[in-house]
């Protein structure tokens, strides 16, 4: 079996457009000019589906695209792969703009750069777990014993090993979506569009889905781009997240920027209750100090629920932080992750490198 392929380019959208109606065109120009969505279907009956997008989707990143019911996600998604043709803006890829390749070079786009993983796993109910997995790559003309041996490599990796011959129907929801995870690999596609692709499932089994995810991921460096209205979803699995709302993006970048720095209100109501021990790292509160007195030394990247862990068991009250070449570059301490974990602090308010905690009294 090959190698897995590089993570390929950067997605890059730029100023996209989707007005849907049958008079699109005419309208972009009102939209342009600040026309909103309810103005829009009021007074002309089209509705807007995206405004003036802006986005780079990183290659070999996973890039989170989350809104409520509504926001125009799933129709930014089914750009990408031009299911959907916007009314403006350009999709460029490797050179390429997707909103404008021919019929003939759009097909080859879908079939070599880019697979797509669906909510309700479009599994084709006749066809056995094997011949589903193996499906495109007969399409794209792949010799019978490549695709199977293909097929059975992925079908272990996502866990399937020994339900090559079962059906969809055989198969609990969770299985299923594993069978759509192993055909869009043995695809071997550069970038992958996965739109809610574990909504549907039960919160074990989609917290196990995404644990699937992560794992391969570090191996294979996918341009992935994903789907979901579920921030604690969105904040495990994006490295990028953008957040729509009404067509537009309201914020886009790390989930720890974006909880640490809601842009608005509705940001704000969307990272109300989220853990921050779980998005915050300890980098973001480290002082910069000389090293101190401490038996525990960990990365900027360290989660605070994962740091303050590790100093509870080393009953110690700081940690000394390294940056990603192991050198020191601050410390911080337990009293400090446990108020940033609570609420937010205020980073112009002067503190000691004790932050007020004598049982870290030099």
């Amino acid at each position: 079996m090959a190698d897995p392929q590089g993570p390929g380019s950067d997605i890059e959208i730029r100023s996209l457009y989707k007005i849907f109606g049958p008079q699109a065109a005419r309208h972009l120009a009102d939209v342009r000019a600040g026309m909103g969505k309810e103005e829009l279907n009021t007074r002309h009956g089209h509705v807007l589906g995206l405004q003036d997008i802006n986005l780079t989707i990183p290659a070999g990143r996973i890039t989170v695209v989350m809104g409520l019911s509504g926001s125009g996600k799933s129709t930014l998604i089914r750009h990408i792969n031009r299911l959907i043709d916007p009314t403006a803006g350009e999709i460029l890829y490797d050179g390429a703009d997707v909103a404008r390749m021919s019929p003939a070079d759009l097909l080859e786009f879908r079939r070599s750069k880019t697979a797509m993983v669906f909510q309700k796993f479009a599994l084709m109910p006749h066809r056995t777990v094997l011949e589903n997995v193996t499906y495109g790559l007969a399409i794209r003309g792949v010799g019978a014993r490549e695709r199977e041996r293909t097929a059975r490599h992925w079908l272990e990796r996502v866990g399937l090993e020994g339900f090559e011959e079962r059906y969809p129907n055989q198969l609990s929801g969770g299985m299923q979506q594993r069978v759509g995870l192993a055909r869009a690999l043995a695809n071997d596609a550069e970038i992958l569009l996965m739109d809610e692709a574990f909504s549907a499932l039960d919160p074990l089994i989609r917290t196990d889905m995404q644990s699937i995810l992560l794992d391969l991921q570090q191996e294979l460096h996918k341009t992935i781009v994903f789907i979901t209205h579920d921030l604690d979803e969105a904040l495990r699995l994006g490295e990028k997240i953008a957040i729509l709302r009404d067509g537009r993006i309201i914020q886009q970048g790390t989930g720890e920027s974006i909880v640490l720095r809601p842009k608005d209100d509705y940001i704000a109501s969307f990272v109300r209750q989220v853990r921050r021990g779980k998005v915050i790292t300890l980098g973001t509160i480290a002082r910069a100090a000389p090293p101190a007195d401490t038996p525990v030394t960990l990365p900027a990247g360290t989660l605070l629920e994962d740091a303050a862990r590790a100093l509870t068991l080393a009953e110690t009250g700081r940690v000394n932080v390294t940056d990603a070449a192991g050198r020191h570059m601050g410390v911080a301490t337990l009293a400090r992750m446990v108020a940033e974990m609570i609420e937010p602090q205020d980073d112009d308010e002067p503190a000691s490198i004790d932050d007020g905690d004598p049982s870290v009294a030099a």
